[in-house]
């Protein structure tokens, strides 16, 4: 089964076959598709959202969310034994389906430990707040079985190839009643989908060494999570030691995932301008885990900017200059102690959070 999936059903007693094209499913554009690629419940984007396994959409909202651990012993002050270190400080927000959302922060704002919190990860440490799944509070155990997480360097067996890799986890992460057959069309899809069929029998092996790329081996990890027919994905800094063009590949890749329908959320460091823009919401953290912008970056990431080039004292943007950038550079600690502001007061006082 290559150019087209197979699906029966039963209708008036009688097995039918239907034969669906996979470009029709994948559609034939393969540039990574931003805000002006087709809109969420368009016909569009309805008919890129058929897969071979069904699954329900689902939106994550958090309100109020702190998380603190026990203060470390290098950080303790002489005499004081205890204390608590707060790593969440009132963060609140919600991820939509069909809606590719980056995490956005320096380093140590807390963009990995919001997304490891939301995801159950955290064994440690108090965690305080709500959080919703679809309307309904989280209980991590049903919770585990509809998201999926993608950490930065993922393990993966070096002697079986990349075909292997996901028929092995299907065998493993799929339900019991799904039989043989739909479990290899669902894998196919999924190829299809990550743009692995040219690699289809190459072996991972190992990395720095043999094998995959690490470009390759990133969309491994996703389709090895998208196996198991998750509504939620989290990625931890997908595109971190990749290249422009690699980057460009993977988020082209996670850009289809969501076109499926599915949440998806990513972490991100330093991104270009263009995978930058292929994002259709932001949550922007400063440093103590605080946010300091929650919403749509709007075409060229007009609405971003409009919210920051408004507050007094923060310098416009330079035609040209990359968003991401711009953003952390105008919010640093250094920026907030000249203007003698607080970006997360404003953000909260704005009409974007209320």
């Amino acid at each position: 089964m290559t150019n087209h999936a197979i699906k029966e059903h039963k209708s008036h007693g009688k097995f039918e076959r239907i034969y669906i094209s996979v470009s029709m499913i994948l559609g034939a554009n393969m540039t990574v598709k931003g805000k002006n690629g087709p809109a969420v419940g368009s016909d569009e984007h309805m008919e890129r959202r058929g897969m071979v396994l069904p699954f329900t959409p689902l939106s994550l909202a958090f309100n109020h969310v702190n998380y603190s651990i026990d203060m470390p012993a290098e950080m303790r002050t002489k005499g004081d034994e205890g204390g608590r270190l707060e790593l969440l400080k009132d963060v609140s927000g919600a991820f939509r389906p069909g809606i590719l959302t980056a995490l956005v922060g320096v380093s140590g704002a807390g963009k990995t430990t919001l997304m490891d919190v939301l995801a159950g990860r955290k064994t440690g440490g108090s965690i305080q707040g709500n959080i919703f799944v679809s309307g309904h509070p989280k209980n991590q155990a049903t919770f585990a079985r509809v998201s999926g997480y993608c950490e930065q360097n993922d393990i993966h067996s070096p002697n079986v190839t990349v075909y292997e890799s996901l028929l092995y986890s299907s065998w493993l992460r799929l339900s019991s009643d799904v039989d043989s057959r739909t479990r290899k069309m669902f894998v196919a899809e999924l190829m299809e989908l990550m743009e692995l069929n040219p690699i289809r029998d190459a072996l991972v092996g190992l990395p720095g060494v043999d094998g995959l790329s690490i470009e390759e081996r990133k969309r491994l990890t996703i389709a090895v999570e998208l196996v198991a027919n998750p509504s939620i994905i989290f990625l931890d800094e997908p595109t971190t030691g990749l290249d422009a063009r690699a980057a460009a590949i993977v988020m082209r890749t996670v850009r289809n995932t969501v076109d499926t329908g599915r949440t998806v959320v990513c972490t991100i460091h330093q991104p270009s301008i263009h995978i930058f823009e292929s994002f259709d919401e932001l949550i922007l953290m400063k440093m103590g885990g605080q946010i300091i912008y929650a919403g749509p970056l709007g075409k060229q990431s007009h609405k971003l900017l409009d919210y920051f080039e408004a507050i007094t004292g923060v310098p416009k943007i330079r035609n040209g200059y990359n968003p991401a950038t711009w953003v952390l550079e105008v919010t640093s600690s250094a920026a907030e102690s000249q203007l003698n502001i607080d970006f997360a007061e404003i953000y909260f006082n704005s009409s974007l959070y209320q």
